[in-house]
């Protein structure tokens, strides 16, 4: 697993059921993620990951795209308040950002990209996305990251914090790109 995030590696474990998840070998350092898209980031992981495990790894990146924001902060969503954000940091900075933008115009995606790469250099990249808006508060203790502003299309009334984790996945961009990938291994 290339992810240093205890909570991404949890969801993918929930969601990789029937496959066997370790966590990345802790001599890995940080993996510096300087790619200009989620795909390229997820990539750097990998490789690092595989080289340092020398065999098969799986790696995310995922982004929050918001449209009021020209897209951001996407591929920086993890850091977009600052290299050592936390969760709080970077919600609070959003919500400040769309102060006063009305809910119509908070339209907003979850991207993930999902690449599972072997040592021999083979990969399969999959990906997936979620519809929604950014609420105007926090609701819900569930979840992680942005999960209680990101309120999706497909669960009105909801954001994925006020969510069962069962419910969330099965909508979910991490849970789409997930599938996506068990699907291309499994057929």
């Amino acid at each position: 697993m290339g992810s240093a995030n205890p909570d991404k590696v949890a969801e993918m474990a929930q969601l990789l059921d029937g496959f066997e998840v370790l966590p990345r070998p802790e001599s890995l350092g940080d993996v510096v993620e300087d790619a200009d898209t989620l795909e390229g980031n997820a990539r750097l992981k990998v490789r690092a990951v595989c080289e340092a495990a020398g065999e098969a790894a799986v790696a995310d990146d995922t982004g929050l795209e918001v449209d009021a924001l020209g897209g951001a902060p996407g591929v920086r969503s993890a850091r977009y308040a600052g290299e050592n954000a936390t969760y709080d940091d970077n919600v609070d900075r959003l919500l400040a950002a769309l102060d006063g933008v009305p809910l119509e115009e908070r339209t907003a995606r979850f991207m993930t990209v999902v690449i599972l790469a072997w040592p021999d250099g083979r990969e399969v990249v999959v990906e997936g996305a979620v519809e929604g808006r950014i609420g105007f508060e926090r609701r819900g203790t569930n979840g992680f990251g942005y999960d209680p502003v990101f309120c999706p299309d497909e669960a009105p009334g909801e954001t994925f914090a006020t969510m069962s984790s069962e419910a969330k996945h099965a909508i979910s961009h991490r849970g789409r790109s997930l599938r996506a990938l068990r699907a291309a291994l499994v057929g």
